[in-house]
């Protein structure tokens, strides 16, 4: 566990802690009873210096995403485990759904007297024994929306996951065209630790949730969740909470950081948090939020974020990097000096707040100054693509990629459009409208567009 000691707050704090406030948890409903096939054998718990430290003084150390169909329960279960409800936009609050990519944290602690997997709890007391839990590590979530037009911003939220937790609905037929769709973004881009959560076991009969929970075994068959846990609970009521932490401290673990590469910070996020009429000596410059995928960022570092600031001279169009200086760094909600890779982060800047306004830089990529990856304007591809079109009710055999055809590509967590030029094999060239900065050697995401909508279809490695 990484510790900070407790500084007060500044105006800078506000800067974050505005949308991940937490609210306090509710009342959980009685267990309802295990499946017999959560018998796992138990884990050693972390080592845990003091649990006295404050909750909020620990630092998040992985970033989880919720993935699954629309209205199975991803952002009631967020809701359920930190007692955020990520839905704040307006227009989610009216349609009552998840339409950008949204973000909580929460502590997974653990009762010293309790066996497991019932010692797993985020409740800072013992409910059986009354004693004080212990703090195991702070967890982030990235909630991504599950409708099928939205799949670009669940592939943006992607790009940030070290782990997944896949939402099935018990109620429902499994799979559904989304939580196809969404699993094979997780197979795509390589992300192998996965916890299946069975939700809303509450609307159906015993002898029903376990005909479902076949169903779940047959359709991740040979995916890359063949092997993956599948926990029954019902996140509206709190039900088998404690054996779903159990299984994501089981299968989700923090993963290895490299701290001496160059930091390359992905945005996710950004945003302006003056409020209308706010004093001009009071502004404060543009925040940033997203994730740090290597290295360490300190507060006063002079950054660069790439591709930058879009310049048009007459039919000329020119892309033009961002410089500005980093003032402040949080994790979470704690304020930190030294920024390192682990759960959601923010940055705040020096940037006309303008210029991070409504999302508007999400996508660019902002790390030390002349020490950023590559932009690139085209693009040469060694695809891979998928066997069957994912994320539709018909499942059409993948047709080869033609020449002139646009497709939409995913690189870290920026979108564009390319236009193939050349294809050769499973190679293809493409010039793209908006350009992305990104390795060489990275996997590029790619959709094309079936009937009205784009749909998931195979990757490529970036070539140079």
């Amino acid at each position: 566990m990484v510790k900070k000691k407790p500084e007060e707050k500044t105006e800078e704090t506000k800067q974050v802690e505005q949308a991940t406030e937490k609210k306090p948890r509710k009342t959980k409903a009685p267990k309802i009873a295990k499946s017999e096939t959560q018998a796992q054998p138990p884990i050693e718990a972390k080592k845990i210096e003091s649990p006295k430290i404050p909750e909020t003084e620990y630092i998040a150390e992985v970033n989880i995403g919720t993935i699954g169909h629309v209205a199975h329960g991803k952002t009631t279960l967020v809701h359920e485990l930190t007692g955020k409800w990520t839905q704040e936009h307006s227009e989610e609050i009216k349609r009552g759904l998840t339409i950008r990519l949204g973000y909580a944290d929460f502590t997974v602690r653990r009762c010293p007297k309790c066996s497991e997997p019932e010692c797993f709890t985020t409740a800072k007391k013992c409910v059986k024994h009354f004693e004080d839990t212990v703090p195991v590590r702070r967890i982030s979530f990235v909630d991504s929306p599950g409708h099928e037009t939205l799949m670009a911003t669940m592939l943006t939220g992607a790009a940030t996951m070290d782990g997944a937790i896949l939402v099935i609905a018990a109620n429902e037929p499994c799979p559904q065209p989304q939580t196809k769709e969404h699993l094979t973004a997780l197979e795509i881009g390589g992300i192998k630790n996965i916890v299946i959560v069975q939700n809303k076991i509450d609307l159906i009969t015993p002898e029903q949730a376990k005909l479902h929970y076949k169903c779940i075994k047959d359709f991740v068959k040979g995916t890359i969740a063949e092997n993956a846990p599948i926990i029954p609970i019902s996140a509206q009521y709190g039900a088998n909470i404690d054996y779903l932490l159990w299984a994501i401290e089981k299968f989700i673990p923090t993963p290895k950081r490299n701290l001496d590469a160059d930091p390359i910070f992905l945005i996710a996020r950004s945003f302006d948090v003056n409020k209308p009429g706010t004093d001009i000596l009071k502004i404060k410059g543009g925040v940033l939020g997203g994730i740090l995928k290597q290295g360490k960022m300190r507060v006063s570092d002079e950054i660069e974020i790439l591709p930058g600031r879009k310049i048009i001279k007459g039919a000329n169009v020119e892309w033009q990097p961002i410089f500005s200086k980093v003032t402040s760094a949080f994790i979470s909600n704690v304020k930190v000096n030294e920024l390192v890779p682990g759960g959601s982060s923010g940055l705040g800047t020096e940037l006309d707040p303008f210029v991070a306004k409504s999302d508007t830089l999400v996508g660019h990529v902002a790390g030390l100054r002349g020490k950023m990856p590559k932009v690139w304007h085209k693009m040469k591809l060694e695809v891979h693509l998928l066997e069957r079109v994912v994320g539709s009710k018909e499942e059409l055999a993948t047709q080869p990629l033609k020449t002139n055809e646009p497709i939409m590509i995913n690189a870290w967590t920026s979108r564009s459009v390319g236009i193939i030029t050349k294809t050769q094999g499973n190679t293809i060239e493409m010039v793209l409208k908006l350009p992305v900065c990104i390795y060489a050697g990275e996997r590029i995401v790619f959709s094309r567009q079936i009937g009205q909508k784009w749909r998931l279809v195979g990757y490529g490695i970036l070539k140079e």
